[in-house]
């Protein structure tokens, strides 16, 4: 099978490039940002790549636009996953110059369950690639992943290497790039087992995450189940206004 390779669209780049200028301190909180002229010339993009990236920015929470002063930086933001971008940890914590590792605890072949077949549309019992994952940001344990993947897809024996990188670079290049996922958030606290993996202490709050990916063709490639650690790694959702309303809808 011919591999698939995507490239980041040139807002996520410029994006990207401006967010390691904030965090390595070129553009220290409280900083007006350039104006848009020059940061087009720095980067050499146009104004509306310009400006879809600086709105990423201010999403992320590392900008603030003030009407009729300019954008400027922020405080800075802990650790977030924004639930409304589907995006790769390892890509976002190499391209913040977080120093991250991962840890693959086991990779098997195993029959999946009720819940995992039936998320990945297969018949019950069906063999699945089960992957789990320890995130590490700066050294503290952030994410706890088990993710569940067709046999078709990927391999133990033959990707193992692979699992210690990026899922979704691993699932574009065979030809699968994830394009909208589905996910749930609960809070919930610590097992013993989970206190251990990620170095808290039983009963300490946790963010779970479940989430099933699907490919362009609708087809669901990946279930994962993820356990956040608020200290380290934020959760949260960027909610746009309605706009304008009639005054009877205000």
């Amino acid at each position: 099978m011919a591999q698939v390779r995507t490239r980041p669209l040139l807002p996520d780049v410029v994006r990207s490039e401006l967010r390691r200028t904030i965090i390595g301190g070129e553009f220290p909180p409280g900083s007006k940002l350039p104006n848009e002229e020059a940061l087009c010339d720095r980067f050499s993009v146009s104004r509306i790549t310009l400006r879809e990236a600086v709105r990423g920015l201010i999403e992320d929470g590392y900008v603030v636009r003030r009407q009729g002063a300019g954008t400027f930086v922020t405080r800075g933001p802990a650790l977030r996953n924004s639930l409304d971008t589907n995006f790769s940890y390892t890509e976002y914590f190499e391209s913040i110059g977080i120093r991250a590792s991962k840890e693959v605890l086991d990779a098997r072949r195993l029959p999946g369950d009720e819940e995992v077949t039936a998320a990945l549309s297969l018949a019950p019992g069906t063999v699945v690639v089960v992957i789990r994952r320890v995130r590490i940001a700066d050294g503290k344990p952030a994410i706890y992943s088990i993710d569940s993947l067709p046999a078709d897809i990927v391999d133990p024996a033959r990707d193992r290497g692979a699992f210690s990188g990026s899922l979704y670079r691993l699932l574009a290049e065979r030809g699968h790039g994830v394009d909208h996922a589905r996910a749930v958030l609960a809070p919930v606290t610590a097992s013993a087992e989970l206190g251990r993996i990620l170095k808290v202490v039983p009963g300490t709050p946790l963010q779970n995450l479940k989430q099933v990916d699907y490919d362009g063709a609708g087809r669901p490639v990946m279930r994962s189940l993820e356990w956040h650690v608020p200290s380290v790694i934020e959760l949260r959702v960027y909610r746009r206004g309605p706009g304008h309303l009639p005054k009877s809808e205000v």
